[in-house]
């Protein structure tokens, strides 16, 4: 089921950082967005998710950027997420 990796990064301000696995854990765990295809995910370390084939990574972006602006994860200033797909030898 999880056979792509996704690389989950975080932009705030002018720094850009992968994307604490707090952050991805709490996303996934409580993702309220009636959307089935999020339950194929699984964080697996900062920055790092694997997703099965029904994510679509852009879509998952604009969530994941939502659910954290919402948080105020950060600290006042807006939050920009991007997701590249990692080949599928890389970890």
């Amino acid at each position: 089921m999880f056979v792509r990796k996704l690389r989950v990064e975080v932009i705030i301000g002018n720094a850009t950082r992968l994307c604490p696995l707090e952050w991805l854990d709490g996303f996934a765990m409580r993702n309220f967005t009636n959307a089935a295809e999020f339950d194929d995910t699984l964080p697996v370390a900062d920055g790092l998710l694997e997703a099965g084939l029904r994510v679509e990574p852009q879509r998952l972006a604009a969530a994941l950027e939502q659910w954290l602006n919402q948080r105020g994860k950060g600290d006042g200033r807006p939050v920009k997420v991007t997701i590249e797909e990692l080949p599928r030898t890389a970890h």
